[in-house]
């Protein structure tokens, strides 16, 4: 004999609909069976397979263990994602993560079992907190993404709650995000605030930057400073006043000055040996909120960063680019 008590994510659903998702190798008609000669009872009692169950309700089962067994075997897909990355910040509510050029955020198309939000689900799942099982209708995700390409600082939302406040607050930008990037030459301001239009060519994931408006461009804006210069490449920490998709990478190359190892928008440009991806970096995230932030509001004012990123550390173009 075995047991199990109905949680909160399993009340309100019929008993052979709670049965058919627990027990995945018990057949259907031996299901029946088993529920007609009381092999499986709802407190103590002769159910039907109409029976709504509540929470609190406890299972008795007289069946064979071989299907509690095979239930018990979990398979989930995240579980084949490796469980590392580098944890900027980390609390009960959320994960800063740092991110390394070459990992994919979400699956693509193609489907690739190894993405980063997999492997947070992973992680989480080994540290008992995400139970599959018991969560029906939330998983952990991620509030931002960044290209394969590039690094820089994921947010993870570890509950419901943290996702809905950080949705939220990334779309009227209280969730300030800066990024390094190393240019090629010097631009004539060593700060500046860019204005133009852009349009996005779908088929090709690819956008044009004009400077007046066109037919079907949104107006991108952005901030950019000068940090450092060795006499062929500059780094520069850019924030995003608007963000369109390559923002960053299409706004520096329209003005001259693209970014080294951007092979999309820097074409003609031969980027020395050591550099393998695009370099760009969103190294600094500020939690800047402007109306309540619910079990959030501990983190308003508080600011984040990766301080040593492949192409530049602590403000500094690597001596070996």
């Amino acid at each position: 004999m075995r047991t199990l008590e109905i949680k909160k994510n399993d009340a309100n659903q019929r008993l052979d609909k709670f049965l058919q998702k627990r027990f995945k190798t018990l057949p259907k008609s031996l299901m029946y069976k088993y529920i007609r000669k009381k092999c499986i009872k709802v407190n103590g009692k002769k159910c039907d397979i109409q029976t709504m169950l509540k929470e609190g309700d406890v299972l008795t089962f007289y069946i064979k263990d071989e299907f509690f067994e095979a239930s018990e075997q979990k398979s989930y897909e995240f579980m084949k994602a490796p469980k590392t990355f580098d944890i900027v910040y980390e609390d009960e509510n959320l994960i800063l993560i740092d991110k390394k050029p070459g990992i994919i955020v979400h699956p693509d198309k193609n489907y690739h079992f190894d993405s980063l939000v997999a492997r947070v689900q992973h992680y989480l799942y080994d540290k008992g907190e995400y139970n599959p099982d018991e969560e029906k209708a939330f998983a952990p995700a991620l509030v931002n993404r960044i290209d394969r390409n590039t690094g820089g600082i994921v947010i993870a939302a570890k509950n419901a709650d943290s996702l809905r406040i950080l949705n939220a607050k990334m779309k009227t930008r209280e969730l300030e995000k800066y990024y390094l990037c190393l240019l090629y030459g010097k631009p004539k301001k060593d700060s500046d605030t860019l204005h133009g239009y852009m349009t996005k060519n779908e088929s090709k994931n690819k956008v044009t930057v004009f400077k007046n408006e066109v037919e079907g461009s949104k107006e991108i804006k952005t901030k950019y400073e000068i940090l450092d210069f060795n006499g062929k490449f500059s780094l520069a920490e850019v924030e995003l006043l608007t963000g369109r998709t390559h923002q960053i990478r299409a706004h520096m190359a329209s003005i001259g000055h693209p970014l080294v190892g951007d092979t999309k928008y820097g074409k003609g440009k031969k980027a020395p040996d050591s550099i393998k991806y695009q370099a760009l970096y969103s190294y600094k995230l500020k939690f800047n909120f402007e109306t309540d932030a619910g079990i959030l509001n501990y983190l308003n004012g508080k600011e984040f960063k990766v301080n040593d990123v492949w192409f530049a550390k602590n403000g500094k173009i690597n001596s070996d680019i």
